[in-house]
């Protein structure tokens, strides 16, 4: 990391790309807009020997069941516009990016021609594809799609061996979900099927490659994006690891949080600290309404509260007082000369977890190299940077921004999340990431999480339930109002107020 100079020449540059100031690729992607490994022991960091771990594998001979060794670098992207894998589905193969997205669970293609798309999967040139008839709409942060369920096979080239049957949405219209220059033509989505739309009963990717694979339920995910300019030539490399860990995707040891809820991969966060300065708010202002991990969302997004208050701190500890407001919300990036880069102005930030010892805790860290993020084309002389991390209003989600300084284990056979350092998150030679632990969680509440998560399939019931007992209620009165007369009241004249009756000859005078 170099050293500035002691004014360093700063500019604050209005983004005028649009891709630069989205939040998100919602689902997906979002979009955005505008120091060692702790040697701490403990059962969080103890690593089973294959196949000792209620179904956690770990494996790196080319000759084991699984090959983790082949899966290594299977995907391409970078952090502004999402990762993705290459796969082939149908019969004859027809060759798609997929996104890879932990922040949502149905698995969809673009199905027709689409102007930000340069392939699509034509069903009709498919001899295996099978349509279910069953239309399924899904809505993200930003963006839509709509499209049609059906089923058909798939083989992943770096990926488990074989040919797999699975539920398939082909993406029919879409709004802001395909965006100008990216170069996937779908979404995995490797979240629970609580998320499934239309319903849960819908068979996820993941379930469905376990269930034929007859792999252990847990895959691992790298993303090597860390230091480079957010640009979407899909340059940067990744891996996606189906079925396990491979161990030369990580060093050290790996720290697990438990899994608080089987929807999203939602964790328990106790604490942030800027520049080892711990914030001091409530724990459960970090995980209002959920904290999730989602390799989908491009930033770390922050519950507004905790945003405003990594702000302020980020400024108090920064070389720099004199930023523009539009740097922090992302409508503006922050330009210094070539010569010049602007990481050693910035404090590190860290992340407390909960350790499945629910008494003890750990910490990520990532360095300003990982938040002050290069973006390419937009001065000659200059290097321009934007803010990676934004406000939210529905969750903390630690997206790419995170992830790429760390190898992360979705190990759902045992309901945990882990985190290990990725010997990929480094710039010039420096890693830009760190885990320590474990630390005491004598002064925090023990539970974090403010309330049971209202998530949304508890949603859709109840509002299945209002719509039908508004029906029924809407039935009993046509039924009412449709009576023939001979079922309804006859009124005697005693019963009829007109002009005649007594209320009009007894009224008071």
């Amino acid at each position: 990391m170099g050293t500035l100079p002691a004014a360093p020449c700063l500019l604050l540059l209005l983004a005028g790309a649009a891709g630069l100031c989205r939040a998100r690729f919602s689902f997906p992607l979002r979009v955005s807009p505008p120091a060692a490994p702790g040697n701490g022991s403990g059962s969080s960091r103890q690593q089973a020997p294959p196949g000792e771990a209620d179904g956690l594998a770990l494996a790196s001979e080319p000759g084991a069941p699984v090959s983790f060794l082949a899966m290594v670098e299977n995907l391409q992207g970078d952090s502004g516009r999402g990762y993705y894998l290459e796969m082939l589905i149908g019969t004859p193969p027809q060759k798609l990016n997929i996104l890879v997205d932990t922040g949502s669970s149905n698995f969809a293609v673009a199905g027709a021609p689409n102007p930000d798309v340069t392939s699509y999967f034509n069903t009709e040139e498919s001899s295996t594809y099978k349509s279910q008839g069953t239309d399924v709409t899904v809505r993200y942060t930003q963006g839509s799609w709509t499209g049609v369920l059906g089923t058909d096979v798939i083989t992943i080239p770096k990926g488990i061996n074989g040919t797999y049957t699975i539920n398939i949405a082909t993406i029919l219209e879409s709004e802001n979900f395909f965006l100008p220059g990216v170069k996937w033509h779908g979404i995995l989505g490797l979240a629970y099927d609580a998320l499934a739309k239309p319903s849960s009963s819908v068979a996820t990717f993941f379930d469905s490659l376990v269930s034929q694979a007859k792999i252990p339920n847990v895959f691992s995910l790298q993303m090597c994006g860390a230091g480079m300019p957010v640009s979407g030539s899909g340059t940067n490399g990744g891996s996606l690891v189906m079925g396990g860990i491979e161990p030369s995707l990580y060093k050290g040891g790996i720290w697990y949080t438990p899994i608080k809820e089987e929807w999203y991969y939602q964790v328990e966060i106790l604490k942030l600290e800027v520049g080892g300065q711990n914030l001091n708010l409530d724990c459960r202002e970090y995980n209002a309404d959920k904290a999730i991990v989602d390799s989908g969302t491009t930033l770390l997004r922050l519950p507004q509260k905790v945003f405003d208050a990594v702000v302020e701190a980020i400024v108090q500890a920064s070389s720099i007082q004199a930023f523009s407001s539009g740097f922090w919300t992302g409508s503006q990036l922050a330009c210094w000369d070539k010569t010049e880069t602007p990481w050693a102005l910035f404090p590190k930030l860290s992340i407390y977890l909960r350790d499945e010892n629910s008494s003890r805790s750990f910490r990520i860290t990532i360095l300003p190299q990982l938040y002050i993020q290069p973006i390419l084309g937009i001065g000659r002389n200059l290097e321009c940077y934007r803010f990676g991390i934004s406000s939210s209003t529905s969750a903390l989600v630690i997206g790419a921004t995170v992830m790429e300084g760390f190898y992360v284990i979705f190990d759902r056979a045992q309901k945990r999340v882990g985190f290990a350092v990725s010997p990929c998150a480094e710039v010039g030679g420096s890693p830009v990431s760190e885990i320590e632990g474990p630390f005491t969680t004598a002064d925090i509440a023990s539970n974090c999480v403010a309330r049971m998560t209202f998530h949304e399939p508890m949603l859709w019931i109840i509002s299945y339930a209002l719509m039908s007992l508004c029906g029924i209620i809407l039935l009993v009165l046509i039924i009412l109002l449709l009576l023939p007369p001979r079922c309804q009241h006859r009124f005697t004249d005693n019963d009829v107020v007109n002009d005649e009756s007594s209320l009009v000859r007894h009224r008071w005078k």
